[in-house]
């Protein structure tokens, strides 16, 4: 009997070449989707971090501002100017307001800034009246849309309370 020796094979088959590629798409489709997910994840950061300074910023305005009228009209209180208070210019050479002007120019500068940086946004102040002899309250509250897992979005709100 003849013992015939086959030969060793070189190469590879073409099924181990699809799997191959079936095992490099799938890592690849991996990579791609942690890549979406951390520029989303960024961008909510991003958003978040920018509405957390927009907030500290008014209330340094308040803090500034202490003159401002606290009774009713508040002078930072959005509703006093149906949501849509003026500029004065208050911060130009030569313009002296009151403190009550500054509070509605300090107002509107701050809804520009929110407008320019927040996705969809709605802002509001509230004044809550402190007891006889303690400070009021702000009550500063920022909302905008921010995408979620599913592309659809959702609102986002911080809110954080103010004494000057």
């Amino acid at each position: 009997m003849k013992n015939r020796m086959t030969p060793a094979q070189r190469g590879i088959t073409m099924v181990e070449s699809l799997v191959a590629l079936v095992v490099l798409s799938i890592g690849l489709l991996g990579i791609a989707s942690l890549y979406v997910t951390s520029l989303r994840t960024g961008r909510t950061a991003l958003i978040r971090t920018q509405a957390v300074s927009l907030v500290s910023d008014l209330g340094d305005r308040i803090r500034a501002n202490s003159r401002a009228s606290t009774t009713a009209p508040a002078a930072y209180d959005l509703a006093t100017y149906g949501g849509a208070p003026a500029t004065h210019t208050c911060v130009a050479a030569g313009n002296n307001c009151s403190a009550n002007e500054l509070a509605e120019d300090d107002l509107a500068s701050w809804l520009d800034n929110v407008n320019a940086v927040l996705p969809g946004p709605a802002a509001r102040v509230v004044v809550t009246a402190g007891a006889p002899g303690l400070p009021d309250q702000y009550d500063i509250q920022l909302t905008w849309q921010e995408a979620s897992e599913t592309f659809n979005y959702r609102a986002s709100t911080f809110v954080i309370a103010a004494t000057p």
